[in-house]
């Protein structure tokens, strides 16, 4: 199945697991579930965490359909604190092209007591060692002014790579970061 469609499903037929589990000394990486949805909210539900996003993710009548659409696609990650099991965040794999050999990671989003590079570090760092195995790039596609965002992308060794429009926020960047 493709996903080149906004919130389309992922298949894993064609090579890649878009839901792997993944573990690393800071964080465990799984596939998201329905009954994660109370303790992903309270994870989520500080407004600085959505600060440069233009839907306000921590308000729960607006966190509940992204909670359904990110089931949906088939690629949504829930991020764990590998000492505690604690959810503290979740982040996903979209718009998998195997003639492109590419893959997206994007819909990051982790509580604000794991800040400061290291967790967010050690996933990015997990995510992006299972999808080399199968792509040759990974993109970002980040909000024009997601200073955030677009640094952290950057510190992973990404560059910017052209921009994309977004039918519901508009002009978005591309950061890749090849193999």
């Amino acid at each position: 199945m493709s996903s080149r469609t906004s919130g389309c499903a992922i298949s894993s037929e064609a090579g890649f697991d878009a839901q792997p589990t993944l573990r690393g000394e800071l964080v465990e990486v799984r596939p998201l579930r329905q009954d994660d949805y109370d303790a992903l909210y309270a994870a989520a539900s500080d407004p600085l965490i959505w600060e440069h996003h233009p839907d306000d993710r921590w308000r729960e009548d607006v966190f509940r359909p992204f909670f359904a659409e990110h089931l949906a696609t088939g690629g949504a990650l829930a991020v764990l604190d590998a000492r505690s099991g604690t959810v503290i965040g979740t982040s996903r794999y979209h718009d998998y092209d195997p003639e492109r050999s590419e893959v997206e990671i994007g819909w990051t989003s982790i509580a604000r007591a794991y800040w400061g590079g290291t967790y967010n570090g050690e996933l990015k760092r997990l995510m992006l060692e299972h999808a080399f195995r199968s792509v040759d790039t990974v993109i970002f596609v980040v909000a024009p002014g997601n200073l955030r965002s677009q640094r952290a992308v950057e510190k992973l060794g990404a560059v910017r790579a052209g921009t994309r429009h977004d039918d519901v926020h508009g002009e978005r960047l591309v950061f890749a970061l090849r193999r």
